[in-house]
């Protein structure tokens, strides 16, 4: 077996119950391993075993073993299992220590001291590889988050290592760049016989590429088929769950499964949700251009969005959302146009609250409650903490220190601090990264609540299922201007690569798993 965990059990530090209790599993060479569980179920600490930052840098109380490729990762420190395995880890920036693309590919590699002529070409192998080619000589920092993603993987690959360990690693890539990393992949495996871990859980996206699938629960872990991981389990794909509550013989894991099922379904058209007339714009941008240096992000893109609205921003890496959403929050000045609330400029953190993409840039306080607290002192509007912990399902954490959550965690933990503010428009950056089905069902739910309140609400995400429960509009961007503004229906419905599943399987206008199940039981 390459990797073999046997009767692991691990505590972090000061924690009152184990992250891992009791696991033992063994996955094959060449295995494309998808590892699911809930926010916080110790899939990363799953991971971090395999190559040793658990317990070496973590720290601890870890008893049992674990082997890759025959190296115990106790007795073996990261470093020198580096050739062996490759971490990409939950925010792959972080990893980064060279400034160029190119050289960040090297880095591990000069570090192995491999030759010059090994290390060239595998460098021109990976960037072909992953399509970042064009990245070459571009400086990490002025990436977006899914060509940093990319980077990432580029660069845990040059150094040859056999066993590769993904933290979610599609959850910053636009639909067509997750299927090209998850393409690159499955030759990795299939060609090359490396093998693949990754955590996920974007299910929809990466089921079709595994071939055992790792269910993790409160510390526990099984290994099972994706059929039989996937059969009950609230955290499958949409066409698993639209084909369990149907009553399917066989249940689908992939669209393609789905649709030979579909066939014998007689639905009537979908009613669609009627496009209301827009409300009176709360937060407006016009003629709005920007950018970084002498790089053009942004041209002339003009939007408003009024209170109660609930805008989906969408398009491909690099087009522009994250520059948008700091423009309208105020962070970061145009080169022309203008961005107003209300009529006047926004100010941060006030008018305007924004989640970034890595929510611990937010995060400074010692508790969860701490954090809340400060945004409502910051405000002076008399938020009830309390009633924002419970909202956010944050309760049980208010005590624990937000660098001790899992990614998911820390994201509700930022979105809640922003929310505390009573900010009129919400902005949020990649909102469900880290998340799992039920805990974007309770963010779902909390933003619709804003909403109703009158919050004006924009998302920019990947995640085309989200955008297909939640938005009331979705605005599309591409090369820094928007190319499409309107409901759902009219943006996803025909989309070939921002549709949804419903929609792939049964047609336009279908967009969520229940809307199906009504029609159909009708």
């Amino acid at each position: 077996m390459t990797v073999e965990v046997l009767r692991v059990t691990f505590t972090y530090p000061g924690a009152s119950k184990p992250a891992l209790e009791n696991v033992s599993l063994s996955i094959p060479e060449g295995c494309f391993a998808l590892v699911v569980g809930a926010t916080g179920s110790g899939k990363s600490t799953l991971l971090r075993t395999m190559n040793g930052l658990v317990p070496h840098f973590s720290g601890g109380t870890f008893s049992g073993y674990v082997h890759v490729r025959g190296r115990s990762t106790l007795e073996h420190v990261p470093r020198e299992l580096a050739d062996v395995v490759a971490f990409v880890p939950q925010e792959p920036a972080r990893s980064f220590v060279l400034d160029k693309v190119e050289e960040e590919l090297a880095y591990a590699m000069e570090n192995l001291a491999l030759e010059p002529q090994v290390m060239r070409r595998r460098i021109e192998e990976t960037l072909d590889l992953l399509d970042i080619e064009r990245l070459r000589d571009r400086s990490v920092s002025s990436l977006s988050g899914g060509e940093k993603q990319r980077v990432a993987i580029a660069a845990a690959l040059t150094p040859g290592a056999r066993v590769l360990l993904l933290d979610e690693p599609t959850s910053q890539l636009d639909p067509q760049g997750a299927e090209d990393v998850l393409a690159a992949l499955h030759r990795l495996v299939h060609e090359l016989g490396i093998t693949v871990v990754a955590a996920e859980h974007r299910l929809e996206r990466v089921v079709s590429f595994a071939d055992t699938v790792v269910t993790c629960d409160a510390g526990r872990a099984d290994v099972a088929t994706p059929r039989d991981a996937l059969r009950a389990s609230d955290l499958a794909p949409p066409v698993t769950k639209v084909g369990r509550l149907l009553g399917w013989t066989e249940v689908p894991l992939t669209v393609r499964d789905a649709r030979s099922s579909a066939r014998e379904l007689r639905l009537q058209d979908p009613v669609h949700r009627q496009r209301r007339d827009a409300p009176d714009p709360l937060i407006t941008a016009r003629d709005l251009s920007a950018g970084y240096g002498d790089k053009d992000v942004l041209d002339a893109v003009t939007i408003a969005v009024g209170a109660g609205e609930l805008v989906g921003l969408m398009g491909r890496n690099g087009a522009g959302k994250t520059t948008l959403l700091r423009c309208l929050a105020g962070i970061h000045a145009p080169s022309g146009g203008t961005v107003a609330v209300d009529g006047r400029r926004p100010e941060p953190g006030y008018d305007v609250g924004l989640c970034p993409q890595s929510p611990e840039d937010l995060l400074f306080a010692d508790t969860v409650e701490a954090e809340i607290s400060a945004s409502v002192r910051a405000t002076r509007r008399g938020i009830d903490v309390d009633g924002v912990l419970r909202e956010m399902d944050l309760d049980r954490l208010r005590d624990r220190h937000p660098r001790d959550l899992s990614a998911g965690e820390r994201l509700l933990t930022a979105i809640a601090a922003i929310t505390a503010t009573g900010a009129r428009v919400l902005l949020l950056d990649e909102p469900t990264r880290g998340l799992d089905a039920n805990a974007k069902e309770k963010l779902r739910s909390v933003l619709r609540t804003f909403a109703r309140n009158g919050t004006a609400i924009v998302f920019a995400t990947h995640d085309v299922e989200f955008v297909a429960a939640l938005a009331t509009r979705v605005v599309m961007l591409a090369g820094g201007a928007v190319i499409s503004d309107g409901t759902p229906v009219d943006v996803l419905g025909d989309s070939a690569v921002f549709s949804p599943q419903m929609t792939r399987v049964f047609g336009p206008g279908w967009l969520t798993p229940d809307q199906v199940v009504e029609a159909a039981l009708a």
